[in-house]
């Protein structure tokens, strides 16, 4: 059972904002951000509370000869609804990961493999591209470096929408692909790798970047396989000393390459610190959903079967078409409720 206390005092915090903001007093962008932050949760006390309530007057009739039938029919139904609504209460009252709601940066590298582990990054991408189609979202290729034979060398692509980081989060790590590559004359099957890492877009106030940590270097940009070579320098290279991550961008405003590789960097950053936080938080981080560990085999793809294996959860499905058209819902629905039920295990819900 919920205390019922904590849910008053998070339905008076909100009925405090909603006047708060009437009124104009405060800052308004803060209120509107916790009121939109709070009204998922709210609905889902005012359902729970909604039926206990619905119980305690159904049994006031059940006294009542003439009602009595009708109270017991009335009863099972609330009873038979209130587990669903006090499961999802305990996912709604769940703290909340403060990088969800925010863009994301998605960076897809070739691993073992050669051409046809370039080749599967090409497939990658056009999976998460389709998608961020199906669900809005816009996608910006920051960086993207072709191979002659249209696969990837890498790519780097700024994503916006709803709730981008929450569903693509759980992506980051190594992904496996086992088919016959079209290079290959004797029908073999070969097993190769691409490697994913979805990363929070970080805000100024989230990473600090001394100006003296930094080096930037401009080149002479060139498109996809090295077409379109631009005359002008205006490819832009930021290193960061510190760490020594290096972050380039490619298009034809050097301002711009400037500001988007700088947007790239402080992502970067920004999940370096997260990762630091989470490993002091856990000292069996590897073994959480999501935790972000690029060396970390993730899933399979294997064409002839038509598979698609998800090894941290188990999970398969024998749809792998789709699931290449951008078909991933179930997948990431699934990751999602895992990683909600280590949450409340850890909590004790």
């Amino acid at each position: 059972m919920i205390p019922q206390d904590r849910l008053f005092q998070i339905r008076d915090r909100f009925q405090y904002l909603e006047a708060a903001m009437s009124d104009g007093s405060g800052d308004i962008a803060m209120l509107a951000k916790e009121y939109s932050d709070l009204k998922p949760v709210v609905d889902q006390i005012d359902d729970y509370l909604g039926l206990l309530g619905g119980i305690d007057e159904v049994k006031a009739m059940l006294d009542d000869p003439d009602m009595a039938e009708l109270a017991r029919e009335e009863m099972q139904r609330l009873t038979d609804a209130l587990p669903a609504a006090e499961a999802a209460l305990q996912i709604a009252l769940l703290p909340k990961d403060a990088a969800d709601s925010r863009p994301a940066m998605l960076e897809i590298r070739p691993g073992t493999g050669g051409d046809e582990a370039a080749l599967f990054a090409g497939d990658l991408l056009r999976m998460y591209l389709r998608y961020a189609e199906a669900h809005g979202w816009r996608v910006d290729i920051i960086e993207e470096n072709a191979t002659e034979l249209g696969g990837i060398k890498e790519v780097v692509a700024h994503i916006t929408g709803q709730d981008v980081f929450a569903r693509m989060k759980f992506e980051s790590g190594v992904h496996r692909v086992q088919r016959v590559p079209s290079t290959e004359s004797g029908g073999r099957i070969h097993t190769s790798a691409a490697t994913v890492a979805v990363l929070p877009e970080a805000e100024e106030v989230d990473i600090e970047i001394n100006p003296n940590d930094i080096r930037i270097d401009t080149m002479r940009s060139s498109g996809a396989g090295g077409q379109h070579v631009n005359t002008t320098d205006s490819a832009v290279r930021i290193t960061h000393l510190p760490t020594g991550l290096v972050v380039t961008s490619s298009e034809k405003s050097q301002h711009r390459n400037r500001d988007k590789a700088m947007q790239v960097l402080r992502a970067r950053l920004y999940d370096l610190e997260r990762n630091r936080v989470d490993s002091e938080r856990s000292a069996n981080r590897a073994s959480q959903v999501g935790s972000g560990d690029r060396s970390e085999r993730i899933r399979t793809y294997n064409f002839p079967q038509g598979r698609m294996t998800d090894h941290r959860i188990n999970l398969t499905l024998y749809k792998l078409d789709q699931v290449m058209q951008g078909d991933l819902d179930e997948v990431i629905d699934a990751l999602t409720a895992d990683a909600q039920a280590r949450l409340m295990a850890e909590m004790g819900t």
